[in-house]
């Protein structure tokens, strides 16, 4: 991309070649600002893709804050997208589970060296299995949103209303067992929402308290998260996304009052954008945990494809640390980048599309923005194409 001034010299060149030959100068086409650069990848993405509407906020402090929200929050209605919005974002709920088992740690109440055995019991080789394992995606345990039985009870049981489909975390657990483990405890890396539901279990045993409550004093109210939230059934405060997926029948289902118990510590929460632009850049720099304990958090990441790594409960993707979330009807990223200060986050009220709706916004958004760090998971996003095919 040229930039400005480079773009200012050539134009001055140019016109003085002109006066001196007498020919008359091309018009300069006008360089595009970064925002209005931002602005056409969003739009040409969520219209390729079919997102209803998204929420795009990337921080670059005494560079850049570009905020957007774009489309429409309720399919039905046409009401636009507002930025206050609340959204369900699904597995960023990781990060704040794993902060919480690493403030315990900080506290002396457990050690990541334990086996999961001394606090649940019934886990498939828990005498093996550490915390430290869980944290990483590295227990073997299967994973319980893969079976295909549960996802037929999501989507059968999640429309009958707010309270329906209710589990709790010991009902979560027992299902994943009933499924064959992937591989021996450390053999390799394979993400499981197994993982995370039981280290939810670990910080209710030894506090004593519901993980809700440990969430609110410890992690949101210090960090002053007012519109974070752990809920008890598929309420969602004011305002909010409408959320769309579509079933394994091929119905698309507004998800909007789904109860998420289901998703527990692995993919609970409720949160916005600002609440969200807040946690990014707190997780990533370990603001609530010892500098010691947060540096061993980023340590020893395994690789989930070239240039990212799965750490403790967050990701690095290409410098980008944080997580993403999917949960039905919602997609979302929040990530930061401390090499630039940044911080981004995307929200898009669809997981229809795939790949990841909002993985490929925040692709698209950091190729433009921060091109020696593109966050990507996964596969590349699909070519956009104009009108005419070019």
């Amino acid at each position: 991309m040229v930039t400005f001034g480079r773009a200012a010299a050539l134009a001055a060149t140019v016109l003085v070649t002109a006066l001196l030959t007498g020919v008359s100068p091309v018009a300069a086409q006008p360089v595009p600002t970064l925002d209005a650069q931002l602005d056409a990848a969003v739009a040409a993405r969520m219209a390729q893709m079919g997102i209803p509407g998204a929420i795009v906020s990337l921080s670059i402090p005494g560079e850049l804050d570009y905020v957007r929200a774009v489309g429409v929050g309720d399919s039905s209605t046409r009401i636009p997208v507002s930025i206050d919005d609340h959204t369900r974002i699904g597995s960023i709920t990781k990060t704040f589970t794993g902060t919480a088992v690493l403030q315990l740690v900080d506290q002396g109440r457990i050690r990541l060296s334990d086996p999961i055995s001394q606090y649940v019991d019934g886990v498939p080789a828990g005498d093996q299995i550490t915390l430290d394992m869980l944290g990483r995606m590295r227990s073997g345990l299967p994973n319980y949103t893969e079976s295909d039985e549960f996802g037929t009870r999501v989507y059968q049981e999640s429309p009958l209303g707010p309270d329906a489909f209710a589990l709790t975390p010991r009902q979560i657990v027992d299902e994943a067992f009933t499924l064959p483990t992937d591989f021996p405890p450390d053999a390799q890396w394979e993400y499981s929402n197994t993982n995370t539901v039981l280290l939810g279990m670990v910080v209710e045993k030894v506090t004593g308290m519901p993980f809700a409550e440990y969430l609110q004093q410890n992690v949101f109210g210090p960090l002053g998260l007012t519109r974070t939230s752990y809920p008890a059934n598929g309420l969602l405060p004011g305002p909010y996304l409408h959320g769309y997926t579509k079933a394994p029948d091929g119905n698309v289902y507004d998800t909007t009052l789904w109860n998420p118990s289901w998703a527990d510590a692995a993919g609970e929460i409720v949160s916005n954008l600002a609440d969200l632009r807040r946690w990014a850049p707190a997780v990533a720099t370990g603001a609530l945990l010892r500098p010691e304990t947060h540096a061993r958090r980023l340590a020893d990441g395994s690789e989930v494809v070239p240039g990212a790594a799965y750490a403790f409960a967050l990701f690095n993707a290409h410098g980008w640390i944080g997580h993403n979330g999917d949960i039905p009807g919602y997609a979302t990223v929040a990530v930061y980048l401390p090499e630039r200060n940044a911080t981004l986050v995307v929200i898009a009220n669809s997981d229809i599309p795939e790949p990841h709706s909002a993985g490929q916004l925040a692709t698209d958004i950091t190729a433009i923005a921060t091109p020696d760090h593109v966050y990507q998971l996964g596969p590349q996003p699909p070519l956009l194409v104009d009108d005419d095919g070019s």
